[in-house]
C-alpha cells in the first residue's frame, strides 16, 4: 500500500488517523489478522479484585445463589422459631437476621456495580475490537475492487490493442482485395 492509500481507503492523511486505524492499516500492508478473541484480551488487562467482583456478580446474579439464600432463609426462621422455642439465637422479629441481610445487601451492591461498570469497559473494548476488524475487512474489500479494476482496465486496453490489430490487418486485406 503507497502513502496515498490512507487517503483514498480512509478519506484521511497519515496524520489524520487515530491510532486504531494506524494499528488496522499496518496489518493490513502486513497481511495479518487483525482479529483476536476479544474476551481473552480483555480479562488479560484484569485485576485480581476486578475478577473477584465478576465472580461474585456472577454468583449473587444466580438462581441458584438465590434459591440457596431462599432455604437459608426458610431454615433460620424456622429454626429460631420451631426447634428453638426456649433459648433461640435469634428471637422473632429476627432483628440479627435483619443485620445479616443489611450486611450483605451493603458490601453486594457496590460489587454488583463494580461488575456492571465492567460490563460497560468490556461493551466499550468489545465495539473497539468490532470496529477495527470492520475496518480492516473494509480495507481489504476496497483494495480487491482496486485490483479487479485495475485488471479490468488491463483486459480492455489489450482488447482494444487486438482490435486495433484487427482493424488494421482487416485494412490490409481490403486494399489487397481492392488491387485484384
Amino acid at each position: 500500500m503507497s502513502v496515498d492509500t490512507e487517503k483514498t481507503l480512509l478519506g484521511k492523511a497519515l496524520h489524520e488517523l487515530n491510532p486504531a486505524e494506524k494499528k488496522v492499516l499496518r496489518h493490513a500492508r502486513e497481511q495479518r489478522t487483525l482479529s483476536t478473541d476479544a474476551g481473552q484480551d480483555f480479562l488479560a488487562g484484569s485485576t485480581r479484585g476486578q475478577r473477584l467482583a465478576d465472580a461474585i456478580a456472577r454468583v449473587g446474579g444466580s438462581w441458584n445463589f438465590i434459591i440457596g439464600f431462599l432455604v437459608f432463609l426458610v431454615a433460620w426462621v424456622v429454626f429460631n422459631t420451631a426447634v428453638l422455642t426456649t433459648g433461640s439465637l435469634d428471637p422473632y422479629p429476627f432483628i440479627f437476621l435483619n443485620l445479616i441481610l443489611s450486611m450483605l445487601a451493603a458490601i453486594q451492591a457496590p460489587i454488583i456495580m463494580m461488575s456492571q461498570n465492567r460490563q460497560a469497559e468490556r461493551d466499550r473494548f468489545m465495539a473497539a475490537k468490532d470496529y477495527e476488524i470492520n475496518l480492516k475487512a473494509e480495507i481489504e474489500v476496497l483494495g480487491l475492487h482496486r485490483k479487479i479494476d485495475l485488471h479490468v482496465l488491463k483486459e480492455l486496453q489489450a482488447t482494444r490493442q487486438e482490435i486495433a490489430e484487427l482493424k488494421a490487418s482487416i485494412d490490409t486485406l481490403s486494399q489487397a482485395s481492392d488491387k485484384h
